[in-house]
Formats: C-alpha cells, sequence, structure tokens
C-alpha cells in the first residue's frame, strides 16, 4: 500500500482525541452537550435504510415473466413479514417464493418477471465507545465526544469500529498470534499479537467472541482462507495497483499496523500498546486509500489529569529519527535517518527531490524521497 503521509504521526503518546459517533441519518440524541459517557453508554440511536431486495420471480418459479407476476399473492404496497408466501406456482410441480425480509412490495414487472421488496430500515444504535466529554451535537446525527488518549494509526483495517478491554498474547513485535494462545480469557477483548496470526487462530478468535485484533501484519493466504474468497486479492506484496476491499464483511475487528504480509509489528506502536494491557480502548475501524483518507485509529484513553492538547504533535524528520519506508520497494519496512540534506538530491531515477538518506536493518544506507518516509519516533 503506497500512502502518502498527511504528518500525522502513527504514533501520538498524549492528545486531546476527538470521536464522531454519527448516525446515517438524522435520529435520536440521547445525550447532552457537557455531559460525560462511559463506553456503553447509548448517546444515539435513529435508523438506516437498506438496500431493496429484487427477486427474480420468472427464474425461481420456472414461469414466463407474465404468468410470474399473476402467480405473486402478497399485495403490491402492502407489508410482508419475512418468510411470507410472495408468489406461489401451483399444481404437480408447485413452488413457492418467500420473502426475504420484512417490508413493503414495492412492484412487479409483467415484462421481465422481477419483484422488489422495499425491506424495513435497520436499528442503529450507537455507544460512545469511550469514557469522555460530549462536546458538541450536530443536526441530531452526529455526537462529538472528547477525552485525553494516547492514539496509534494503522495501515488498513476489516471490520466495524468496536471498543473492548486489551489482552496482550505476544511478548515480542516479531512473534505471531496462534490458535492455542486464544482462550475463554479473551471473550470480549482487543487481543495484541506481534508480526501475524493465521485462519485458524481468526476462526478461534471468533468462536470465543473476540472483539478486536491489532496485529502489525497478516499473511494473504490466510485472509483469503478465513474470509473463504477463492480468487487471488487485489493487495498481493509486490503489485503497484493497489486496492483495499473494504466492502468485506468482517465478524471481528482486524486492525493492521505494517500492512500484508509477514512483517513484525513496529517496536514503538507495540511497546505503547503492551505498556496499556488491560486497558480499555476504542478502535475507529476505516480504511480509505484515496481522497479522503482514512487510517484506522486505535484511541486508548488516558487519565482526565494529563495535560493534552487537541492539536496531535508532529514530530519533525531529523537524523537519528525512526520512520517507516512507504516507497514500493522497502514498503512497511523500518530504518533510521543517517543524513538530512538541505538541498535537494538526485536519486538513482535520476529525479532531483529533498532527499533522505535512511539505514535499514541490514546496515545498507538508501536515498529516498522525504515523501516516503513517515516518522515513528
Amino acid at each position: 500500500m503506497l500512502y502518502v503521509p498527511d504528518g500525522v504521526p502513527p504514533i501520538i503518546a498524549s492528545t486531546l482525541a476527538r470521536i464522531e459517533r454519527t448516525l446515517p441519518q438524522p435520529g435520536e440524541i440521547l445525550v447532552r452537550k457537557g455531559g460525560r459517557v462511559e463506553p456503553d453508554d447509548v448517546v444515539a440511536r435513529g435508523k438506516s435504510d437498506r438496500a431493496p431486495y429484487v427477486i427474480n420471480l420468472a427464474q425461481a418459479l420456472n414461469l414466463p415473466p407474465e404468468q410470474a407476476a399473476r402467480a405473486v399473492v402478497s399485495p403490491i404496497g402492502q407489508p410482508i413479514n419475512a418468510g411470507a408466501v410472495l408468489a406461489r406456482r401451483r399444481g404437480m410441480f408447485g413452488r413457492r417464493v418467500l420473502s426475504p425480509a420484512n417490508g413493503v412490495l414495492h412492484t412487479v414487472d409483467p415484462a421481465t418477471g422481477y419483484a422488489i421488496i422495499c425491506a424495513e430500515p435497520q436499528t442503529i444504535t450507537l455507544t460512545a465507545g469511550v469514557r469522555g466529554v460530549v462536546m458538541d451535537i450536530i443536526n441530531n446525527q452526529q455526537v462529538i465526544i472528547e477525552t485525553p488518549a494516547a492514539q496509534i494509526y494503522g495501515i488498513a483495517s476489516f471490520g466495524a469500529h468496536t471498543n473492548g478491554v486489551t489482552r496482550l498474547l505476544t511478548l515480542d513485535p516479531g512473534e505471531p498470534i496462534t490458535e492455542t494462545m486464544i482462550d475463554a480469557q479473551s471473550m470480549y477483548a482487543v487481543i495484541i499479537g506481534g508480526s501475524g496470526i493465521s485462519a485458524a487462530a481468526l476462526r478461534k478468535a471468533v468462536e470465543h467472541q473476540v472483539r478486536g485484533i491489532i496485529i502489525g501484519s497478516v499473511n494473504e493466504h490466510e485472509l483469503r482462507t478465513f474470509f473463504q474468497l477463492t480468487k487471488r486479492l487485489p493487495w498481493a506484496v509486490g503489485r503497484r495497483n493497489w486496492q483495499w476491499m473494504s466492502h468485506i464483511t468482517s465478524p471481528l475487528t482486524i486492525v493492521l499496523t505494517e500492512g500484508i504480509g509477514n512483517a513484525p509489528m513496529a517496536a514503538p506502536i507495540f511497546e505503547l500498546l503492551a505498556n496499556n494491557d488491560r486497558r480499555e480502548i476504542f478502535i475507529e475501524s476505516q480504511t480509505s486509500l484515496r481522497q479522503p483518507h482514512h487510517r484506522p485509529r486505535v484511541i486508548i484513553p488516558l487519565s482526565r489529569s494529563s495535560s493534552t492538547s487537541l492539536e496531535p504533535p508532529r514530530p519533525l524528520l531529523r537524523v537519528g529519527a525512526t520512520v517507516r519506508l512507504l516507497d514500493h520497494e522497502h514498503l512497511g519496512s523500518l530504518g533510521r535517518v543517517r543524513s538530512l540534506p538541505a538541498l535537494p538530491q538526485r536519486l538513482p531515477s535520476g529525479v532531483r527531490t529533498p532527499a533522505v538518506e535512511v539505514l535499514v536493518d541490514n546496515g545498507e544506507a538508501i536515498w529516498l524521497p522525504r515523501s516516503c518516509v513517515e516518522v515513528i519516533a
């Protein structure tokens, strides 16, 4: 994944985190501005429209379209319950078509034999997710909560926003989560590992109702196995036309701090998470590679007495800084800044640009554009 940094570092030890809890459309706000909230407090409730169901009656009943339309037994424009008979073919080879959801039969097209059911809106309930103060309420749709917190920005994620108590399963940022590490004590927790996790361990995490997983990376094959996908995913290591399949539905939230592959979690990130073991955290799980960019955010609330600022610190690129490399060849690798010339440098590609010299793990010194490094510490 080639991500151009926006200046916000992946690790923020202390800041005033702002959390936006937003309904899909205006609804009922259950808190007041200035009030304090706990993680499981319900702050808003509303409705979310669902996509209509389009049903091919002609195919399901094995009838010509016009006859399939006449086989509909539910009145058009009237409510229909999930599992109720929508259409019926009588006779020796009788068949039935049942409604897939509660809703209203909107229309039946005799020319095509298709029926459309408008499903009932889904009820949405939003909890605060964190302990904090309600700073603003916008249009009966959005609740803004602020809390002193440490923050970690990941590379990508799957699943919905979630909260829970952290449970550290590994003692080293290069150690993966195995199936045997997950037990009943992981129930409702956000488990933390190092370099990866297997599909078997992911399935066991679902069985034990784990709320979230934070790891450095994960193998593409293990993801395909877990999500039961047959095609190779468009985020294979080495591909330049990276895409992120954010539409994949995940039964639990997975945050990657380094990316796809077998990379260990960056040591400063692992250290911050390890130092906050058994702490309540909130995960904003959202990944977007296009504008506006979004990276998953792990929020670790701190004590109210912590001195914080709403504007997060932006560490300067400097000699000796630990950086993550974002160029195609070294994506996700860590290094240390060796030199930072004031004047533009000519790179091996022939391009002359502001550059930085970085020492990577094998001792090699490489030159990169400054836009291809991200300060971690």
